[in-house]
């Protein structure tokens, strides 16, 4: 192996070590309840102050479920994880983590938000009555992408759930939730 090789694989190698650690603190640090309860609300404020249709669903939607920092970090493989808490009527009525695995063309490591907007009593219930399940395979779910947020009125809405991404920071490209798994906690 040329020099020039043995580099390129020691840098990847400092990538993943570094992907890793990320992702290992935010499970070292279990938050307590009020910790995610107090994150989350502070969180969803500040999606609604950036984006009014957030807010213009929030007011319609029937649960909203808010994960306030999510970390994810792969090379090739990858995996994110994340806590947040489920508003009803403005109250906490639980605790839930999202996680998920991925594999393919990434590198990198990123902390990131989203909050599902749950539209209908049906997607609640589905909510409510799994206990764990797989973003993609449930309820009709869009993703709302920041551009294309001012297009959606509470008129327009038909999707049983709306997911709105936020906060995102560090060095990994695209955002997105399939095979991301919900699954409720104990806090």
């Amino acid at each position: 192996m040329g020099p020039i090789r043995s580099k390129h694989v020691s840098y990847i190698a400092i990538l993943v070590i570094a992907a890793l650690a990320f992702i290992g603190i935010g499970r070292a640090e279990a938050a307590t309840g009020a910790e995610i309860e107090r994150s989350a609300r502070k969180a969803l404020s500040h999606l609604y102050n950036k984006t009014p249709a957030a807010k213009a669903l929030g007011q319609k939607a029937k649960a909203i479920l808010v994960f306030p920092a999510i970390r994810k970090a792969g090379f090739v493989v990858g995996g994110q994880y994340g806590e947040g808490a489920l508003f009803k009527g403005g109250k906490r009525t639980g605790y839930y983590s999202t996680s998920g695995a991925s594999y393919g063309l990434q590198a990198g490591a990123q902390k990131f938000g989203y909050a599902l907007f749950f539209m209908t009593d049906a997607a609640v219930r589905y909510l409510d009555k799994s206990g764990g399940w797989e973003l993609g395979t449930a309820p009709s779910i869009v993703v709302v992408e920041s551009g294309a947020a001012g297009g959606i009125s509470t008129t327009t809405a038909q999707s049983d759930m709306y997911a709105f991404f936020f906060d995102q920071k560090g060095l990994m490209a695209g955002l997105g939730l399939q095979g991301t798994k919900i699954t409720p906690i104990k806090k």
